[in-house]
């Protein structure tokens, strides 16, 4: 289990997966055998292919983080151009998803540090005042 949370801390995990959803959604809706499907748009090779691609792009981003800002890129247009071509973006679900996980794909950093929490920077705050001027009769 360590061995995948390391993994995973070194590339933008959420960002693909929701990538990978959003793809995978909108391809189970253009193959889904409801009456209730839309067709407007272009049909055809294009509804299959940008979800496909989407898939593709959240794979990749996931397995070679280093080009992520390219696969985001290519995700997020694709995911843009599901709207015309894929029963509006999968019902907008998928839409959103592919979208949500491009943009936190591209705003991913490698060498971030931790998030720490507003109480925890204050209680360091606090302690490094507390060392750099110490009270009257205490050792330094």
């Amino acid at each position: 289990m360590n061995r995948f949370q390391d993994w995973k801390r070194h590339r933008p995990f959420a960002g693909g997966v929701l990538l990978v959803l959003g793809g995978a959604e909108i391809l189970l809706t253009m193959k889904a055998p409801l009456p209730v499907l839309l067709r407007i748009g272009m049909q055809g090779l294009a509804g299959y292919l940008l979800p496909s691609v989407m898939l593709l792009c959240g794979l990749l981003i996931l397995f070679n983080p280093s080009q992520r800002l390219f696969y985001s890129i290519i995700g997020v247009l694709c995911s843009l151009g599901s709207w015309v071509t894929s029963n509006i973006g999968g019902f907008v679900i998928g839409l959103l998803l592919g979208v949500t996980g491009s943009c936190m794909a591209f705003g991913w950093l490698a060498d971030q540090e931790p998030r720490r929490s507003r109480r925890q920077r204050r209680k360091d705050a606090l302690a490094d005042k507390a060392m750099a001027f110490p009270r009257h009769g205490e050792p330094a």
